[in-house]
């Protein structure tokens, strides 16, 4: 019967060392693009790759941004998953640091310098679309030709 009883308690122990364990952990969660990106501010990014973060759930470049004043900026640009963007052609080496792009997309709520990448288009015209499909992203209907926000 004590042999029972301890084997009870020890279990219980184990089960609530997981549960605090599980809970202290830090939540990774996909989020909706309506939850950080606002389809109301689309931009056009052009400059150079600086870094790629193969990361999931999504992928993030690092591109500088060189405006018409001469001041340039370092933009983080969000694009799916390395998997999705792999079976797509995107490669660390078609974006290897240097590499000259363009991204049409759309920029965050908060207006800092984080955007949400829809297509990504090279110096030989070659175009990718690098977005995440379901995420409620807008699929047209934007102009974006127009320079990208600056806060």
């Amino acid at each position: 019967m004590q042999m029972k009883r301890n084997t009870i308690l020890l279990a219980a122990a184990a089960l609530l060392v997981v549960a605090l364990a599980v809970a202290t952990m830090p939540a990774v969660a996909h989020h909706a693009f309506g939850a950080e990106f606002d389809p109301n501010r689309p931009l056009l990014l052009k400059g150079p790759v600086i870094k790629v973060e193969w990361v999931n759930p999504h992928t993030w470049i690092h591109m500088e941004v060189e405006y018409e004043d001469g001041t340039k900026q370092v933009w983080m640009v969000e694009g799916g998953t390395p998997n999705t963007l792999l079976r797509r052609g995107l490669t660390r080496d078609s974006l290897a640091p240097g590499t000259y792009i363009v991204v049409d997309g759309y920029q965050s709520k908060d207006r800092s310098a984080r955007a949400n990448g829809r297509d990504v288009t090279f110096e030989d015209g070659t175009k990718v679309f690098m977005g995440s499909s379901g995420t409620g992203a807008p699929k047209d209907g934007r102009d974006p030709t127009e320079p990208p926000n600056r806060r």
